[in-house]
């Protein structure tokens, strides 16, 4: 990863709560000690970060601006809408690899909460970020739901916690559902840093990571990256998947799962 990719990442850490240990560093840019004291360096010297006890803050003298509180790419009352059958049906197939009483956690997205109506009666235990994942498990009396502390953005409904490990529930589940902006060759992708750096952490927990994309997101393949290919263990899409994408997806050992 370039220095100018890892300064970015450093700093959209920063932005909901204006602190990042050194430990979600390490996760964040799979980066050694060493590296991330230079990056770290460089930032402060250029008057960006503070370097503190057990990590970073933001300058005292350098507020979070507005923008930090809003995310690059479609809000999520235009996304809910586009390509909807596709969704549903990725949805059900997900919500079929689930079991019962088991934990999870589900990324905020409008494919990921087109699992939700398939949850019921399945009483798990459910980590999310978004709001409207919330609002749609409420009526499933047997679903426990835990949310991260945080910053709201509005725009998505999601809720990203700060970068401190405390600010996150204490939680590890057999299974990570999350979306994305767009997948191809050099991986999956997010249209702003910000999101990377929440779906890495919720990454960090997971001992499987599901991909829930329609095959839109193939055809673009631009975006700041969350992951490689082969961090992916299984991806679920619609049957409009292009041939050489499901074959590069196979070499990268992901399981495709074709939702009709």
């Amino acid at each position: 990863m370039h220095a100018t990719t890892r300064e970015k990442l450093i700093l959209a850490a920063l932005e909901p709560s204006g602190f990042v240990t050194y430990r979600d560093l390490e996760v964040l840019l799979d980066a050694s000690p060493a590296t991330i004291r230079r990056d770290l360096t460089r930032l402060e010297e250029a008057g960006k970060i503070m370097r503190v006890h057990g990590g970073a803050r933001i300058p005292e003298l350098a507020p979070i601006s507005d923008s930090a509180l809003r995310l690059s790419g479609t809000p999520f009352d235009k996304t809910i809408t586009q390509n909807l059958a596709a969704k549903q049906a990725i949805g059900r197939a997900a919500a079929a690899l689930c079991q019962h009483g088991e934990g999870m956690m589900i990324d905020g997205g409008s494919t990921t909460l087109q699992m939700c109506p398939h949850l019921a009666g399945l009483d798990c235990q459910v980590l999310t970020n978004s709001l409207h994942i919330v609002t749609a498990l409420l009526p499933q009396v047997g679903t426990n739901i835990l949310l991260p502390s945080g910053s709201l953005f509005r725009e998505q409904n999601i809720i990203l916690a700060p970068a401190g490990e405390d600010s996150m529930p204490r939680f590890h589940a057999p299974k990570l559902f999350m979306g994305a902006a767009a997948v191809g060759p050099q991986g999956v992708m997010q249209q702003d840093v910000i999101l990377v750096a929440a779906e890495r952490r919720l990454m960090a927990r997971a001992e499987q990571v599901i991909l829930l994309v329609d095959s839109s997101k193939f055809q673009s393949s631009s975006g700041a990256i969350v992951c490689a290919l082969d961090e992916i263990d299984i991806l679920i899409t619609d049957p409009a998947i292009p041939a050489h994408i499901r074959d590069m997806l196979s070499a990268a050992g992901v399981e495709v799962v074709i939702a009709e």
